[in-house]
C-alpha cells in the first residue's frame, strides 16, 4: 500500500513538473517581446538570408517596385482629380 502511494506521489510530482514546464514555455511564447522578436525575424528573413546575411535583392526589388508603383498611382489620381 505504501509502495502504491509512493509511486502515485512520484507520478503526481512528475506531472506537476511537466505542467509547470509547459506553463513556463507558454508564458515565454506569449510574452510581447518574444512575439515581436519572432515577427522581426520573419520580416527580416524576407529581405536578408539569415544564414549568410546576404540581401535578397529579388524581394527588395519587388517591394521597392510596389512602393514606386503606389506613389505613381497616387500622383496620377491626384493629377486627374484636380
Amino acid at each position: 500500500m505504501t509502495q502504491d502511494m509512493s509511486a502515485l506521489e512520484r507520478e503526481i510530482e512528475q506531472t506537476r513538473e511537466r505542467l509547470a514546464s509547459t506553463i513556463d514555455q507558454l508564458a515565454y511564447r506569449a510574452h510581447p517581446k518574444t512575439i515581436v522578436g519572432r515577427q522581426v525575424t520573419t520580416v527580416k528573413s524576407h529581405f536578408v538570408d539569415l544564414e549568410t546575411g546576404a540581401p535578397r535583392t529579388d524581394n527588395i526589388l519587388k517591394v521597392a517596385g510596389a512602393v514606386v508603383g503606389t506613389i505613381v498611382l497616387l500622383a496620377v489620381v491626384r493629377k486627374v482629380a484636380s
